[in-house]
């Protein structure tokens, strides 16, 4: 959707895998905030990572089982998604009949400015019976704002990261969710030509497949960080989102529930996406991504990455081998697969990849890494969740579950990815050296490459445009 805020998980791999970023609220789908996005959606993603072991060990669920599910957030889709396994917030004790979530404490400020906020909500076509309802039970989250304020970074390497995205675990529940949701992925390939294990994949890194779908009370979250949050413009734009999606009758405000950063349902849309981009797939005049039957969810992922370009019978990338003394300054650029060929590059038992349609040579841990040839279809995941590094996790994942194997290649042993302080120190001294990286942010995307392979072509060095410790320390000398 249109800009999910799907919790990310900060990781820092590169660009698109920037995970350690600000939070992006990706939906996650479209928008998340880059940071969180990568928080949220990075942080969501990875959150996806870690929380992808975590709870993949319980089977898949089953949609007529009713559960309190618990979102692991990581996806805020967009970059922003804060963890999402947030704060359990208990129920008032005046009310017992609302579903427990999360705790709210008293807070002036903030009643104060829900009253401001009513009046501007108002003012955007919310009923004041809506308004009523939604705030019946909300109130100021304080765990809320201190995951936002403390989001944990993480360092795994690409290797591992997509270790856990694709976990054994992982790909067995992925595949028992495909066979019981069989009919529905069928139907939804059929109308939006996305193939179903990479549907299905969205759903496994956004949610472990239903299990982790967010206990935080939705209304409660946004209304705290748009009242005191780092981005309270954003989380506002998501507040009167959610209450539009109230007032049409979708859900519930006491079914709303969402991961504490805003990511909603099975596949972790933010409200602005879900607007923009969920669909009624089962025809009940409700698009309900919260039910325990996924399939408007599933069919509402479909219809975001249609949306966002997918091209039927294009794969999202192959992994590749290099030839040996492989001039790695042409990593950057964009070829059809029987140039590449050319250059020594195919698939991994030597065979030309087919011409699918223009690829670009991926190196997501550098000259000793893993390579992969990736086309319009890896950019398209990216629109959920910015980051490479999510990409290749959905990607592979989605290949696995459909009988795929393991990569051929292997990953760097010891190697981790950068801190965000380390990514700025990086862009500082090579912008010191003459070159220039766009500014400091501690985001590695194209400016950051291209100044790092100037000065590993300067310096003699395998021109593979990745930030590493090794290369950080090169610099530092």
């Amino acid at each position: 959707m249109r800009q999910a805020l799907f919790t990310a998980i900060a990781i820092p791999f590169l660009a698109g895998t920037a995970l350690a970023g600000p939070t992006d609220t990706s939906q996650r789908p479209e928008a998340r905030p880059k940071s969180l996005e990568i928080v949220a959606r990075a942080a969501q993603a990875i959150d996806a990572a870690t929380r992808l072991d975590t709870s993949l060990t319980a089977p898949a669920p089953k949609p007529a089982v009713r559960r309190d599910t618990i979102t692991v957030t990581r996806s805020l889709r967009p970059r922003l998604r804060p963890d999402a396994r947030a704060v359990a917030v208990a129920v008032q004790s005046a009310k017992p009949e609302v579903p427990a979530i999360r705790q709210t404490e008293p807070n002036a400020g903030f009643d104060i400015w829900v009253r401001g906020f009513r009046a501007r909500a108002m003012a955007q076509g919310i009923s004041a019976a809506t308004l009523d309802a939604a705030f019946s039970h909300a109130g100021f989250l304080p765990e809320v704002i201190r995951r936002d304020r403390n989001q944990t970074e993480f360092t795994l390497s690409v290797g591992q990261y997509l270790g856990r995205a694709a976990s054994d675990s992982r790909v067995t529940n992925g595949r028992a969710s495909l066979s019981a949701q069989r009919s529905t992925l069928r139907a939804v390939e059929a109308k939006y030509g996305v193939p179903a294990q990479y549907v299905t994949a969205v759903w496994g890194m956004e949610s472990n497949y239903g299990a982790n779908r967010g206990d935080t009370h939705l209304i409660s979250a946004l209304a705290t960080l748009a009242y005191e949050g780092r981005r309270g413009a954003f989380f506002e734009e998501q507040l009167i989102a959610a209450l539009k999606i109230l007032q049409h009758g979708d859900t519930t405000e006491d079914k709303m529930m969402a991961s504490w950063a805003g990511a909603m349902g099975h596949t972790q849309f933010i409200p602005t996406s879900y607007l923009a981009y969920a669909v009624d797939h089962t025809g009940d005049g409700k698009r309900d991504i919260w039910s325990e039957d996924p399939a408007d969810a599933l069919a509402s992922t479909a219809a975001y990455l249609a949306n966002a370009g997918w091209i039927a019978g294009q794969p999202w990338g192959v992994e590749v081998a290099l030839p040996p003394n492989f001039d790695f300054a042409k990593a950057g650029d964009k070829r059809m697969p029987s140039e590449w060929a050319k250059l020594g590059v195919k698939d991994v038992i030597g065979r030309a990849v087919p011409d699918y349609g223009s690829a670009r040579l991926l190196l997501p841990a550098g000259a000793d890494g893993v390579a992969f040839l990736v086309f319009k279809n890896f950019d398209v995941i990216k629109r959920y969740n910015n980051s490479d590094a999510y990409a290749l996790g959905v990607g592979h994942l989605g290949d696995r579950i459909a009988g795929g194997g393991a990569f051929a290649g292997t990953w760097p042993e010891g190697e981790r990815s950068l801190k965000r302080a380390e990514r700025e120190e990086l862009q500082t001294l090579l912008t010191r050296r003459g070159y220039s990286t766009g500014g400091v942010d501690g985001w590695i995307g194209g400016n950051t490459i291209a100044a790092i392979r100037a000065y590993q072509m300067a310096s003699g060095l395998d021109a593979d445009g990745y930030p590493s410790v090794h290369l950080l320390k090169r610099l530092r000398n």
